[in-house]
């Protein structure tokens, strides 16, 4: 069965908030990526190489995740800055959950291989809720 972890956007601030979320709960990340390690680096402005791509802390046996919305990005304000992902433990367990919740609802992003080795994608659902679904290639079986 899928997993549910909880994942927050930063109007900037993601690494103080989650430096701040580690005092708390303990434990390392389990990633850290910014944005000057992406493929399209050489397209983000200088500005915004430092920011948060993506950051994961382990909490039980949970995840809580983050990334920083850039100047270029819709701000997030409060009820649009967090969002339910789901890891699927299968390729087509992802297509089954992305189809379902998504339907009726904004699709954001459809679901795509990306660069870091994962199926993903997000979207809206009819109901207002933001959801991501991904599925790890790399995940141990």
């Amino acid at each position: 069965m899928a997993t549910v972890n909880t994942y927050l956007n930063f109007n900037g601030n993601t690494e103080e908030a989650f430096n701040f979320y580690r005092s708390v709960f303990g434990g390392e990340f389990a990633m850290l990526q910014r944005l000057k390690d992406t493929p399209d680096a050489d397209k983000i402005p200088a500005g915004d190489k430092e920011k948060i791509m993506h950051i994961a802390l382990p909490i039980g046996g949970n995840m809580l995740m983050g990334t920083d919305v850039t100047a270029a990005m819709p701000q997030v304000q409060f009820g649009t800055n967090s969002s339910i992902i789901i890891s699927a433990e299968s390729e087509e367990e992802a297509k089954k959950l992305f189809n379902g919740l998504s339907a009726g609802g904004n699709v954001g992003m459809p679901l795509e291989k990306m660069f870091w080795g994962a199926l993903f994608g997000f979207f809206t659902d009819k109901f207002g809720v933001h959801w991501m679904v991904s599925y790890d290639y790399n995940r141990p079986q």
